[in-house]
């Protein structure tokens, strides 16, 4: 298997990761100001699973190993992803994860 294949598999992973979380971050935040929030879910996440399917199967080429270097791309955006959040709910204060969403009655 040759090493640049693989390379590539790994970046188009992490970018096909990239738009697939971005976009889900994106449908989230606007999910409190559309009129129709199920749709947009619906349409968001078909649209977003097409396209990764879509650049899973191209980047496969019939190679397992290709496959399995592109989710690892896949996983490595959504590791930075988090962690990226994280920073930025920590920076500011506002909670913007699920985990610290937890409300409080006083």
């Amino acid at each position: 298997m040759n090493t640049a294949w693989i390379i590539v598999s790994l970046v188009t992973g992490a970018v096909l990761g990239t738009l697939y979380f971005g976009g889900l971050w994106i449908t989230v935040r606007r999910l409190a100001v559309t009129q129709h929030p199920a749709l947009l879910t619906l349409v968001s996440f078909v649209v977003r699973a097409a396209v990764v399917l879509l650049g899973f199967y191209f980047v496969m080429g019939g190679r397992w190993e290709r496959l399995v270097a592109c989710l690892a791309g896949f996983l490595l955006a959504r590791t930075l992803f988090i962690r990226r959040l994280r920073d930025v709910e920590q920076d500011s204060g506002v909670p913007m994860l699920a985990d610290s969403t937890k409300r409080t009655t006083g």
